[in-house]
């Protein structure tokens, strides 16, 4: 075996050779009945009223945030750092869309009655400082909801399972800042000051290896990891032609779980 690189490969969206690739990617996802579910429950959780004010931290092309506020005739501001996504956020209609930083968030204390963040937190530098701004500009009695996929909880269907822990510890440790972050989000929660934390489980279990954008290219995962010498090519040989084998029976099945925390901002809370 390789020696295996420290270095993570995450890539902002605009430093990426073609950030407009991420565009088609959460077009895809959100297509997804999973992601839709989930979705509908995160806007249960965050508990959005039609006089609120809203925000949505990581919001990518901002749809989300545009169907909220059709939907239930709140206010709804989207936030992300990459300019690719707030612009492509404006020409689909949503005029709410600001360029800023999750851990520096450019809005004043208790601005809104509730913010959410979606499958944000994993790829920030400091998840906790994010989540201390998300509680700053929160209303006393306001809703903070956090939802990502935990990558310690991935398994697979694959002849070697070895290979397909490296490959799969490869996204989890190296793929993302934080891949393995969700299911310590609750205890996050109540060290940043937020009450009454609550957490559920979702698990995405994909049987058809062409959905979920290619399952979010786990073909490509041992390609990805071999640059580095986290494995050889003749690991990322075996890995690829074992996962054609895998489609090719029939056998395939990828699972991961998502943690969703909801939590309260107290009256006494915070500035």
């Amino acid at each position: 075996m390789s020696e295996k690189h420290t270095e993570h490969v995450f890539t902002a969206v605009d430093a990426q050779d073609n950030p407009r690739a991420c565009i088609r990617v959460l077009d895809t996802l959100r297509r997804e009945p999973f992601y839709a579910t989930y979705k509908a429950r995160l806007l249960e959780l965050v508990g959005v009223r039609p006089e609120g004010r809203y925000l949505d931290v990581g919001a990518g092309t901002g749809d989300d945030a545009r169907a909220t506020a059709m939907a239930t005739g709140a206010v709804v501001v989207a936030l992300d750092q990459s300019h690719t996504m707030m612009q492509e956020a404006v020409n689909r209609g949503l005029m709410n869309a600001v360029v800023g930083s999750a851990e520096s968030l450019p809005f004043q204390d208790k601005a809104f009655d509730g913010c959410w963040a979606d499958r944000t937190l994993q790829h920030l530098v400091d998840p906790a400082r994010a989540l201390r701004e998300m509680l700053r500009v929160t209303r006393p009695g306001g809703r903070v909801v956090a939802v990502d996929p935990d990558y310690d909880t991935q398994v697979m269907e694959f002849p070697d399972q070895e290979l397909a822990r490296r490959v799969l510890r490869f996204r989890r440790d190296l793929g993302l800042r934080h891949g393995a972050l969700a299911h310590r989000i609750p205890a996050m929660f109540a060290e940043v000051g937020l009450a009454d934390a609550q957490t559920e489980a979702r698990t995405l279990v994909v049987r058809d290896p062409t959905a979920v954008d290619n399952v979010m290219g786990l073909r490509t995962w041992a390609r990805s990891a071999q640059p580095g010498g986290y494995l050889s090519e003749e690991d990322v040989r075996t890995w690829e032609t074992l996962f054609d084998q895998t489609v090719a029976a029939g056998r395939f099945l990828y699972a991961v779980t998502f943690f969703l925390t909801v939590g309260t901002k107290g009256r006494t809370c915070g500035p």
